[in-house]
């Protein structure tokens, strides 16, 4: 991905980008304002018979990846990272209010919060410009936070060129204008022959909506099983 970037796989034998004691490669990341890329590899268990990996495992191995650096903070301690999250995210988009619920249960953090964390992320369209997917897509990012991309050179051409198609005739011209070009010069600045921002320096998290965001932890907290 160029100077300015780096692509790193979701897992390496079992260990999740996102988990514990990743610190001190995320401190000079943070520091070059990266843009870091997210890919699924091979889940760490055996694939099931007669369910190819592509069809399901690597959308599961992203959403593990995007879950942890949620839940364990990364992405609010480390602010001047831009995570982009290959193939619309996995299943992030779809299951994103249940994920919420779940980080929130175990974090006590607000609902809200953990939502905003994650419409934080840049996700690209590789495999995933179909007529359910990117309507959920374009639903749940946050605007300029969709990218193109084509899953090459790993995906086969045809399938490639398939959803491809699928992008260029279910979006607005100027959504497309966007996610085809303009979204990803705002990541890499150099593309278009401006000089990238200096990073900003660390900031503290960032402030709560407070009256939203603790009435959201009260209904929560209302509703989870077993209280009585």
């Amino acid at each position: 991905m160029g100077a300015d970037g780096v692509t790193l796989l979701a897992n390496n034998q079992g260990v999740y980008v996102g988990a514990g004691g990743q610190d001190e490669l995320w401190r000079p990341l943070n520091d070059r304002g990266a843009v870091v890329f997210v890919h699924p590899a091979d889940l760490p268990a055996p694939a099931v018979d007669g369910i190819p990996p592509f069809a399901a495992d690597f959308l599961l191995d992203t959403t593990r990846a995007a879950y942890l650096l949620v839940r364990n903070g990364v992405v609010r301690t480390y602010p001047n990272i831009r995570f982009v999250l290959s193939h619309a995210g996995g299943f992030v988009p779809y299951a994103s209010r249940r994920r919420a619920v779940a980080i929130a249960g175990d974090t006590g953090r607000s609902p809200l919060d953990v939502l905003d964390d994650f419409r934080g992320f840049s996700y690209d369209t590789a495999l995933s410009s179909s007529p359910a997917a990117l309507p959920t897509l374009l639903a749940f990012a946050r605007p300029g936070h969709i990218l193109c991309g084509s899953d090459w050179p790993f995906a086969p051409a045809a399938a490639s060129q398939y959803f491809a198609n699928g992008l260029d005739s279910g979006v607005d011209p100027g959504v497309l204008q966007s996610v085809n070009r303009t979204n990803a010069e705002a990541l890499f600045p150099r593309l278009t022959g401006t000089p990238a921002p200096t990073p900003a320096r660390p900031t503290p998290l960032r402030l709560r909506r407070t009256a939203q965001r603790a009435a959201a932890r009260l209904v929560f907290k209302l509703v989870q099983p077993g209280r009585d």
